[in-house]
């Protein structure tokens, strides 16, 4: 939800809010790739310097569709001489706390090497992104807990970062992007999901990243509002492949969070899966319920982007089929579209509901309670 207000005074910045929160997806970043050269050997910092970092987007460099906005950022989130998610003085102060943030959930997507190119860069430089977190941001603020950055298009890989921090207190989640090379069903992500489920950590999937193919099944389109729409479509592909593949029979311990990627499309994914399933199911004899039992019981939504329909009603009803236990604040800082908890949900929302949203759910999900 976009909030167009005057922004707080220096004085609202330093006051504590009442309400207590935990936010789901802030997205701190390296001001340069050289911020991580403590973390890589020199091989790798030589490799950056001779040929750069390619993803999975053949020769193209940069963003495939650019931001209107520089950095997808707020305006005032820019440190002097630095990127917006660079300093983390700037952070507490724009946002931890003065808005009461307790727990704060590190989602690195800028860079998030898990889809490089080059296998053996891309495992070597989410090592140093998971090291990175630590030594310069939940090392210094004991309210923010990192995310496991994996090669996750190589599963073996993927499963030995897992394992290598699976005991590390400043790591709460296996962090994945949304547009990946097969579906997140496919077998060949099992590893990570085995890893993640031994380590009772959940997994993030975080909208964007680069799959090496178009990001709608119809080809390129042409502006970036149609990128914008389209994260919860790749969501959606990855909801159904995980369901339909069997990964929750497989794996009845693995709790999956979608971040980024809108929540009112699941309802009707779910009714959907439901009616086709109920005529299909001898494809599928791995499932033994209703698509819509496993995407209730092991899916958690995100927030930000919350729908905004006419009748705040119909978002308060879609809450009430997700479930009130199933849904995580976010605000998505430092980025144009950052959603202020004291602003972002109706009125008439019971305190029991805010609780859950704002602070529990949460709290339970990456074993805080």
């Amino acid at each position: 939800m976009n909030i167009h207000a005057t922004p707080k005074s220096e004085v609202a910045l330093t006051r504590k809010a009442k309400l207590r929160v935990a936010d789901c997806d802030l997205h701190p970043v390296p001001n340069t790739l050289k911020d991580l050269y403590p973390f890589l050997e020199k091989r790798w910092r030589d490799h950056l310097e001779s040929f750069g970092a390619r993803r999975r987007q053949g020769i193209y460099q940069g963003p495939v569709y650019p931001k209107g906005q520089p950095e997808a950022a707020r305006r005032d989130a820019w440190p002097p001489g630095g990127r917006p998610g660079s300093r983390l003085d700037l952070m507490q102060r724009q946002h931890l706390d003065a808005n009461n943030v307790e727990l704060g959930i590190l989602t690195v997507i800028n860079p998030h090497p898990g889809n490089y190119q080059n296998p053996d860069q891309s495992i070597a430089m989410c090592r140093a992104v998971n090291d990175w977190q630590v030594a310069e941001w939940t090392s210094k603020d004991s309210r923010l807990k990192a995310s496991i950055l994996t090669a996750y298009e190589h599963g073996a890989a993927a499963a030995s970062e897992i394992e290598r921090l699976a005991d590390d207190p400043n790591f709460v989640q296996v962090f994945l992007l949304s547009r990946t090379a097969q579906p997140l069903g496919n077998r060949c992500y099992w590893p990570i999901y085995e890893a993640a489920s031994e380590a009772n950590l959940p997994v993030g999937v975080h909208a964007f990243g680069n799959s090496g193919f178009p990001i709608t099944s119809s080809g390129w389109p042409s502006y970036y509002i149609e990128e914008m729409a389209g994260h919860s479509q790749s969501c959606q592909s990855q909801v159904t492949s995980l369901v339909l593949e069997g990964v929750f029979e497989r794996f009845p311990n693995l709790r999956v969070a979608f971040i980024e990627s809108g929540f009112g499309w699941l309802p009707s994914l779910s009714w959907r899966l439901d009616a086709h399933w109920r005529k299909l199911k001898a494809e599928n004899p791995a499932l033994k319920r209703l698509p819509s039992e496993y995407i209730r019981e092991h899916i958690w939504v995100t927030t930000q982007p919350m729908e905004e329909p006419e009748r705040p009603r119909h978002l308060l009803d879609l809450f009430d089929w997700i479930g009130w236990d199933r849904v995580l604040y976010s605000s998505d800082y430092p980025h144009w579209d950052f959603d202020d908890p004291a602003r972002c949900l109706p009125a008439d929302v019971t305190p029991e509901q805010r609780d859950k949203l704002f602070l529990t759910n949460a709290l339970t999900l990456y074993g805080k309670k």
